[in-house]
Order: C-alpha cells, then structure tokens, then sequence
C-alpha cells in the first residue's frame, strides 16, 4: 500500500513517534508499505519552524533534508503537479479552506494514496482513504 504522510505524520514518524497513534505506527513501519511525501509538507514543516511552532533546532532546512535522504520516505516524492493544483479546488464536500491540507487531499485521491493524518476534517473526507 502506498501512504501519503501529512506534515504532522512525518514529523512525529520522525521526531515524535510516541505521538503517532499505534496503527498510523503500525502502517508506517510496515517494510510493505511505500512512504510518500509531498513537497507540500516540506513547506509546511519548514514555515512552522519559522514561526516558532516547531523546533526542527538551529538549521531547519539542514532537520528536513536529513530526513528525506535518510528515511524510507525520501525513497519516493510525489511531485507537485498542475493536476493536483486543480483538484484542490474540486473537492466536494471537503469545506477545510487551509490549502496545504487541500493540497494533501488533491494529492492522495489522484494518486490514490492512503493519507496518514490525526486531522479530523481530512479523515472525515469520504472519498479519502485514511489511516489513524
């Protein structure tokens, strides 16, 4: 199964993994499972630190790129695509107006990814596919 990690699954994933639940863990750690990442979550994590939200310590973009090459989930980027860009707009029902998370919804349902995310309106989404 392909699994999309949202910025907040990521980072506890790789920081915090206490902090994610224990089939989110479980999912994750599964060697069968491919990790994806969207560039969306680089941004995200990385404009969180900048406000001081989230300690990624003195270089966060150094925290970040050490991630991506070291884990599993550098292994395999979802780009973002035009495609994408156009179906965060079209997701009906989905009334969550933060375009990072439009973004990572977009993303998961063109690729039909899983998403792994603790966000309540994502996993309420129907035509998402979730775990948590």
């Amino acid at each position: 199964m392909k699994l999309l990690l949202d910025t907040h699954s990521w980072f506890w994933a790789a920081a915090r993994p206490e902090s994610l639940s224990q089939a989110a863990q479980a999912a994750i750690s599964n060697a069968s499972n491919e990790l994806v990442l969207s560039p969306v979550s680089v941004w995200e994590l990385l404009a969180l630190a900048r406000k001081g939200k989230l300690d990624l310590g003195k270089d966060p973009q150094h925290w970040v790129q050490t991630q991506i090459v070291g884990a599993p989930v550098g292994k395999l980027l979802q780009p973002l695509t035009v495609e994408i860009a156009l179906r965060s707009e079209q997701l009906a029902g989905y009334e969550n107006p933060d375009p990072a998370d439009r973004f990572l919804v977009a993303t998961a349902l063109e690729h039909d990814l899983v998403l792994v995310t603790a966000d309540r309106s994502m996993r309420d989404y129907r035509a998402l596919r979730t775990i948590w």
